[in-house]
């Protein structure tokens, strides 16, 4: 039996040991505490849709939330108090291995503090820095049923107090319901977003905005249902008379705004280490059960189409975690002068989330049945796993966002200092302070070519190149008219195309600095051919594409190299994983 090559997360053999002591002391904690519940009670709580207490009650007991949602400025001089991406990073993978609920407490508790922290307002942030270490959890009040998380939209109206309120305190009274509000249960600070009323009409578009804090516990918070069946608490809420005072106002005005934008920008990285987690654990109980059973004299896993499902869902699982993992290096080296961040976290968003979907679709292929047998983690992964592309704004809306980029990514290249593996334990400041949300399209990215021609030895990434280089010969020379440009549904294919250049970058990048072998990064790109080929294919049948388009979309179609000997050598690492993690009963 080959070795485990170790690239996928295990509970049982890991040791993070590039974090610093308290790090590495909190994240072993929280995979015991998991692996303590043990499988039968995380089962049966998420098929009775419990609120998941006991993990509350861990995140307070251990101060886990505390010590790595906190920014150093907030930590009262504790060394491992800082909001640390790197670190964030894993332990949103580690909540997703073991479900949703899990990760999504953290989740929207992220959401939740992002408006604090990018707030100058102190009173919040030291109020936030006790409730942390108190185990208290956040929530981000933005969306509203009739407008979804439109933040140019909100129903929710702040009023100016009356003089005897003003007398006691009070400057505004809110009014209004906010929908799919998770943690909107028990949260004690909620950031609300909504827009000020001063009953004369004359405000400026954008400078009544406002971003205040609201106490779940309070009276005037009337909490009216949760959303969904399951165990996080999605909550519909309303505010009566909420009393709203100086010290709970957190922004105004444009600021607010871009306080909300900011604040996804760092609230949705998370979803792709939560997938990550998920496809990990569903593809541990997937080999298991296939490579030990036995249909028709055969062992399943000696079906041809049963090994290619595999090996296929283990690539992308592998181009999953190089990617994100990369695109942190990026997000903790962001600058104002380095803005490349807003176009590779989208991309964790859109593309790294619809990847795990597709493993999970992959192995479920495989295992049939046995995927929906209530005792098993890959129910819930299955059922659940497609939330993660469509929380935070969807793909489509990732995917449109990405569009912005294209042109100077593609064609105006700027040099920038190599930027390489971030690990340390550093405070990310940068996250609560990236300025203005305007000017994307004139953020410039480092030249795309170099690492394709650096790996142009291996006829797979070869073979994409080709396939990257003719994408830019179409917006050179076929590039979507003016008609074209207003018809979303064909430009959404073409960010699909941008997208997976964008994607194999990045990989690449993190294949070099993890010394990844040439057999994985081939059948990866593998992958990557296949899914340029299918969008080709996708943009020649639009009914709007020119002659033109249609023919660069005949011409880009391509087949990776054929290796039997190495598809062998990944898929004998494939088997290895079989029994190499089973959650503790």
């Amino acid at each position: 039996m080959t070795e485990v090559d170790g690239l996928l997360f295990n509970p049982h053999t890991y040791d993070p040991r590039h974090f610093d002591e308290p790090t590495r002391r909190l994240l072993r904690a929280t995979i015991d505490w998991f692996e303590g519940q043990g499988k039968g009670k995380i089962v049966a709580e998420e098929l009775s849709a419990a609120w998941p207490a006991a993990f509350v009650d861990f995140v307070k007991r251990e101060k886990l939330f505390a010590t790595f949602l906190t920014p150093a400025a907030y930590g009262g001089g504790d060394p491992a108090k800082r909001w640390d991406g790197a670190r964030n990073h894993a332990l949103s993978e580690i909540l997703g291995f073991y479900g949703m609920a899990y990760w999504y407490t953290e989740q929207v508790t992220i959401l939740g503090l992002g408006p604090i922290w990018q707030s100058a307002n102190e009173q919040a942030k030291l109020r936030a820095a006790a409730d942390l270490e108190d185990g208290q959890l956040m929530a981000f009040g933005l969306s509203e049923r009739e407008h979804g998380a439109d933040v140019y939209q909100t129903d929710l109206i702040l009023t100016p107090a009356s003089a005897a309120d003003q007398a006691d305190g009070i400057r505004y009274r809110a009014n209004g319901e906010k929908y799919y509000i998770g943690n909107g249960n028990v949260a004690s600070m909620v950031s609300v977003f909504g827009r000020i009323d001063d009953g004369k009409g004359t405000a400026e578009a954008g400078s009544d905005y406002t971003f205040f804090v609201a106490d779940s516990r309070r009276p005037e918070y009337e909490l009216i249902d949760n959303v969904v069946h399951m165990q996080s608490y999605v909550s519909t809420f309303r505010l009566n008379d909420y009393p709203v005072r100086d010290e709970d106002i957190l922004h105004s005005g444009v600021e607010a705004f871009a306080a909300a934008l900011n604040t996804v920008n760092v609230g949705k990285f998370n979803l792709c280490s939560g997938s990550i987690g998920m496809a990990e654990h569903a593809f541990y109980e997937a080999i298991t059960h296939a490579d030990n059973r036995i249909l028709y004299g055969n062992r399943v896993t000696d079906f041809s189409h049963v090994r290619a499902n595999f090996v296929e869902a283990y690539a992308r699982i592998i181009a999953m975690k190089l990617f994100s993992q990369r695109s942190v290096d990026y997000f903790r080296s962001a600058s104002l002068e380095d803005r490349r961040y807003l176009l590779f976290n989208p991309l964790t968003k859109s593309k790294v989330t619809l990847e795990g979907e597709a493993v999970v679709r992959l192995l479920h292929d495989v295992i049939a049945a046995k995927g929906y047998e209530k005792d098993t983690m890959f129910r819930h992964f299955a059922n659940i796993i497609g939330a993660y592309p469509r929380l935070e704004g969807t793909v489509h809306v990732n995917v449109g966002l990405v569009l912005k980029f294209m042109p100077n990514y593609m064609f105006n290249p700027k040099e920038y200092p190599e930027i390489g593996t971030r690990l340390d334990a550093d405070d990310d400041v940068f996250f609560f302070h990236q300025g203005p949300t305007r000017g994307a399209g004139r953020i410039q990215f480092a030249d795309w070519k170099p690492v394709y021609e650096r790996h142009s030895d291996q006829p797979n990434v070869a073979t994409f190149y080709r396939q990257a280089t003719a994408f830019a010969e179409f917006l050179a020379t076929a590039a979507p008219d003016a008609e074209q440009q207003k018809d979303l549904d064909f430009l959404l294919t073409v960010g699909q195309l941008f997208s997976l250049v964008v994607y194999g970058q990045l990989i690449l990048e993190q294949a070099d600095l993890t010394g990844l072998d040439d057999d994985t990064t081939a059948q990866i790109f593998d992958t990557l051919i296949r899914d340029f080929s299918s969008y080709a294919v996708d943009l020649l049948g639009k009914p709007s594409a020119t002659p033109a388009q249609q023919e660069w979309a005949r011409s880009a179609i391509a087949a990776p190299t054929a290796d039997p000997e190495r598809f062998d050598r990944v898929w004998q690492r494939v088997q290895s994983y079989n029994g190499a993690y089973e959650m503790n009963p």
